[in-house]
Order: C-alpha cells, then sequence, then structure tokens
C-alpha cells in the first residue's frame, strides 16, 4: 500500500521535526520483512506509539483505529476524521459485540494485499509503563492467516507523550523489532488445538512476555482497561496489580 498522505506526513510534516526533537531509534528493524505481509504486535504506551514506529519503519504500516476518531464532531473531531481515513487506517468498533469479526475481516484485507498489519494487544495504554496482559484477537489473526507475529517494543515514547499530553516533550524514544513468530509452528510445539481458546491465550500471553523482556518492564497479569477502570473510580491498584 503507498499512500500520499502518509508519506507527506512521515516525510515533510511530521516526521522531520520528531526525529530532531525525540531522536528515535530502532534496533532490530532487519526482522522487519522488506515485503510481503506481517502482524507488528506492540505494547502500547502512547498515542503517539503510532507516530514514532512508523517514522522508522521502512515500509506503511496500517493499524486498526478506534471508531471514535472517524465518529467525533467538532473542529477536532473533523480533524480526526479526515487524518486517520488520509493515512490509509481502518475503524474498528472495539465495543461492539461482533468485535472480533471486525478485526478480523480488517485484518485479513490488509495482510491479503501484502502489507504490514498493526496492532496493540493490550488493548488500551498502560496506565504505569508496564506490560500488559494481552487481548487474544492477534493471536486468532494469525492462526487464521498463517502470517508472522513481530514483536515491537516502544520505549520512551511514554515520555515523550504522557497521558493527557498532546505536545510531546524532548525524551528519546527506540523501537526494539523482536524475532518474528511463526503462530501456527508455537501452538504445534505447545501441542495445543490451532484456533482454540487455549492456543490463543498461550500465543497471546508468549508474545507478551518477550515485549515485556524486550523494553525491561514487569509483566502484569491483568487488562490494563480494568486496571486504569480502578484507577479512574478511585479505588486504586486491583490486588495483585500494585507496582513494586
Amino acid at each position: 500500500m503507498n499512500n500520499n498522505w502518509y508519506r507527506v506526513f512521515k516525510y515533510v510534516l511530521v516526521g522531520p521535526f520528531l526525529r530532531v526533537y525525540n531522536r528515535p531509534e530502532i534496533e532490530g528493524g532487519e526482522n522487519i520483512p522488506s515485503e510481503g505481509a506481517a502482524i507488528l504486535a506492540s505494547n502500547h504506551q502512547a498515542v503517539m506509539d503510532s507516530f514514532y514506529f512508523p517514522l522508522l519503519c521502512p515500509r506503511q504500516i496500517t493499524f486498526p483505529a478506534k471508531a471514535e476518531y472517524f465518529t467525533g464532531t467538532g473542529l477536532k473531531g473533523r480533524f480526526q476524521k479526515w487524518f486517520f481515513t488520509a493515512v490509509g487506517q481502518e475503524p474498528l468498533d472495539r465495543t461492539a459485540d461482533n468485535a472480533m469479526d471486525s478485526l478480523m475481516n480488517t485484518a485479513k484485507k490488509v495482510l491479503s494485499r501484502g502489507d504490514l498489519f498493526g496492532i496493540y494487544p493490550e488493548g488500551s495504554r498502560s496506565p504505569d509503563g508496564r506490560i500488559y496482559k494481552g487481548k487474544t484477537g492477534m493471536a486468532y489473526v494469525a492462526m487464521e492467516t498463517g502470517e508472522e507475529i513481530i514483536p515491537i517494543a516502544m520505549i520512551g515514547s511514554r515520555d515523550a507523550n504522557p497521558i493527557g499530553t498532546t505536545i510531546p516533550r524532548p525524551a528519546k524514544v527506540k523501537v526494539k523489532v523482536g524475532t518474528p513468530i511463526d503462530p501456527r509452528a508455537f501452538v504445534a510445539e505447545q501441542g495445543l488445538e490451532l484456533g482454540s481458546y487455549e492456543a490463543a491465550r498461550r500465543l497471546t500471553d508468549h508474545v507478551m512476555f518477550i515485549l515485556a523482556d524486550l523494553t525491561g518492564q514487569p509483566y502484569v497479569d491483568a487488562y490494563a482497561a480494568d486496571v486504569k477502570k480502578s484507577l479512574a473510580a478511585g479505588e486504586g491498584f486491583p490486588p495483585g496489580t500494585e507496582p513494586a
């Protein structure tokens, strides 16, 4: 996929500024295939993860973006809709009853044309920088399509773009790219049934453990969204999720 607006933002409007301001660098970039489809599974530290990693990736990435970004009103809402549409991102209603079907269809459309499909298995930004339990949608897509999963570790983007901020801060950002994972081979090695929930859960956990290792952050066996909900309600961290 070659999108003109994607290139304009990357090479003209936003990319040059971020390269100087945050000095982003990538390690393990050779693990990203120069052609063909692949699933890029990244931890989620900041809104601008979707800027920093595409800036360093040699190929265009398509992410499933929140459906709200395509339906907003007012000046901000109209800009978001234009921006995400212009750069070729795909809307995904994560709250719908058929969210898994929507994710699968979107991913298949992207992967079938030989493109890179980016996804954040945590489903929501980490509330404190740690690596949280991943949702299994990514694993089901990988098992169904057979495409390799490439772990992507975002480091420093939370410091550059803390939750609640719009203008980035001059913190250094780094991306570590892990070794590709063959989803069907992994499931077979585990002695699990391809397409089963047990296989999806084991594969998802495997990816999240790798991301924890790449980032040097602790793994939390809870969903980020549940922890943030508890914090927002003034109830603190749920038992077992408290930072050390």
